[in-house]
């Protein structure tokens, strides 16, 4: 009898083991590839003429190629506070915007994947710009940055790829992983017309709508695509690695960008060219491959597809408002839960481009057809002010004295700067060019509204129409209730959501002439500010 108990006991063990050793082979690696300042159409997958991106294409080859995929915000900083954590960036305090500080209460998926047994890493830009202040490493993960290479001029010497390598030797042999493949290309700035020179023809080149069509601005466009090329030719090596060792079968392989591409309305806006992301994933393990779909995607979704793929239920759940997306593209899926009806993006501060380094206020809901924006500021310039101090010193109160104006067109500063930017304001005397530099740069009403399906340069602005005036309020109140939902300050509480204004800047400062309606509403003025908090500047 009491070997027969033992056998029981035995066999009862050895079932619990080996269902205890399926689940965790089960749960995949996850690699995860963010360009810098990459738009949506430019990838070979989606058609682009000149670009070559083998990496990017092998991954939506091998699962699903995503062509309706948004940020929740078109800046770097927000971004990826947004990614790591699931949420909207109005729910991420001094994450939400540029260059401040990452709270420690917020969670991220990466220290939850690690707490799950993940071995966790990343190489190149991770969370940031900003201070992970409590943080014992980058929200991200452990950085693996030692090993560097020759690159061209404008590229980051960072070998990705290598750090990669260092990264895979260092786990437990059978660990799944979990690998922040940050490229710091396509960020601005490029080594002037490398990209003709590697053999782009700028004839091919598609110069989106809002931008004028010269020779300038297409170099400048094949240099852009020139390092989208860089980070594609790392991806392909990890792709190469991972097959070599036999897992890529079982690697959940996410590939996107940040935000738009760093051009005039572009970047730091909330038009297509600033939110509209490419996006691939793969899994062959659990998602089919050759899928290729126009289902609104938020990158908070994908968030939610890591938690879900690597088994760890999210801490705070209820606050992360994404939707897995393993149910509806896993092989053999019967295509529910339903896609969605809408996504949302959003940004405050981006460069420090205005009075007090105050930000741009904007959110904005994009359907399968309209994108409706809400700025909460139009007294503000959109892109910066145009106009700066060359040297100013300030009193004790933070007033300007001993200041000197710079040059008009100086400013813009919430445009990264570039021979595109410099070419429109060097032609500005040419109606067509005025007209692509006044939308980039001049101050927007307090609402806008664009048919994506005829205007995807978001040009033709339809707040006024009255043939659009039922879209428009439909689209008004459904934002107003997601805002509402998500605990947005800037729409429940505006004097509140000052807040975002109190957020300190921990990069470098401009300092601007004080505006009109500042010095017409001293009340509008927020009442703490980065200068009063720090000290008196002097630049």
């Amino acid at each position: 009898m009491t070997s027969i108990r033992f056998f029981i006991v035995y066999f009862v063990g050895m079932i619990v083991c080996c269902d205890s050793i399926a689940t965790a082979a089960d749960r995949p690696n996850i690699l995860i590839a963010i360009a810098d300042d990459q738009s949506y159409p430019h990838c070979s997958a989606y058609g682009d003429p000149v670009v070559s991106t083998p990496g990017f294409d092998r991954v939506a080859k091998a699962g699903v190629l995503f062509r309706s995929a948004f940020t929740p915000a078109p800046g770097c900083s927000p971004m990826r506070a947004a990614f790591l954590t699931g949420r909207e960036i109005w729910q991420n305090r001094e994450a939400g915007t540029h260059a401040s500080f990452f709270p420690t209460d917020l969670p991220v998926f990466t220290t939850q994947l690690s707490d799950h047994g993940y071995h966790v890493g990343m190489t190149g830009k991770g969370w940031g710009p900003g201070r992970a202040v409590g943080w014992e490493q980058n929200p991200a993960g452990k950085a693996y940055q030692s090993r560097t290479a020759d690159t061209p001029k404008g590229i980051r010497n960072t070998d990705y790829a290598a750090n990669f390598e260092d990264f895979l030797k260092a786990r437990t042999e059978g660990q799944p992983f979990c690998f922040w493949y940050g490229c710091s290309e396509p960020h601005r700035t490029y080594d002037p017309g490398i990209g003709e020179r590697s053999g782009m023809d700028l004839s091919k080149v598609k110069v989106p709508g809002f931008l004028p069509d010269s020779e300038a601005v297409r170099s400048d466009i094949a240099d852009y695509l020139f390092e989208i090329e860089w980070f594609n030719s790392h991806l392909q090596k990890m792709l190469d690695r991972l097959k070599a060792m036999g897992e890529l079968e079982n690697t959940l392989v996410i590939v996107t960008s940040d935000n738009g591409m760093p051009f005039p309305r572009a970047k730091a806006n909330l038009y297509e060219y600033g939110i509209h992301m490419p996006l691939a994933i793969s899994w062959p393990a659990r998602i089919g491959g050759g899928q290729d779909t126009d289902d609104l995607v938020s990158l908070i979704d994908v968030t939610r597809t890591i938690f879900d793929a690597a088994q760890v239920q999210p801490q705070q759940a209820d606050q992360l408002p994404g939707q897995s997306l393993l149910a509806r593209y896993a092989i053999n899926s019967d295509k529910t839960p339903p896609a969605r009806k809408a996504v949302f993006s959003g940004r405050e501060r981006h460069s420090s481009s205005r009075f007090r380094s105050l930000g741009y206020p904007c959110r904005c809901i994009r359907t399968k057809t309209h994108l409706y924006i809400r700025n909460f500021k139009p007294e503000r310039w959109p892109a910066g002010t145009p106009q700066k101090y060359d040297r100013v010193k300030y009193d004790k109160a933070g007033n300007p004295v001993d200041a000197k104006l710079g040059k008009a067109d100086g400013g813009y500063h919430d445009i990264d700067n570039g021979p595109t930017l410099q070419w429109m304001i060097a032609n500005k005397q040419q109606p067509s060019v005025a007209n692509l530099l006044s939308a980039s740069v001049a101050m927007r009403p307090a609402e806008e509204l664009y048919d994506i399906r005829i205007d995807p340069a978001c040009m033709n602005n339809l707040a006024a129409d009255p043939a659009s005036a039922s879209t428009l309020e439909s689209l008004s109140q459904q934002l107003t209730e997601y805002l509402t939902r998500t605990g947005d300050l800037r729409q429940t509480d505006p004097e509140a959501g000052q807040i975002w204004e109190t957020y300190p800047r921990v990069s470098s400062m401009r300092w601007f002439p004080t505006p009109d309606w500042a010095k017409e509403n001293p009340d509008q003025v927020p009442a703490q500010t980065w200068l009063e908090k720090r000290r008196p500047m002097t630049d």
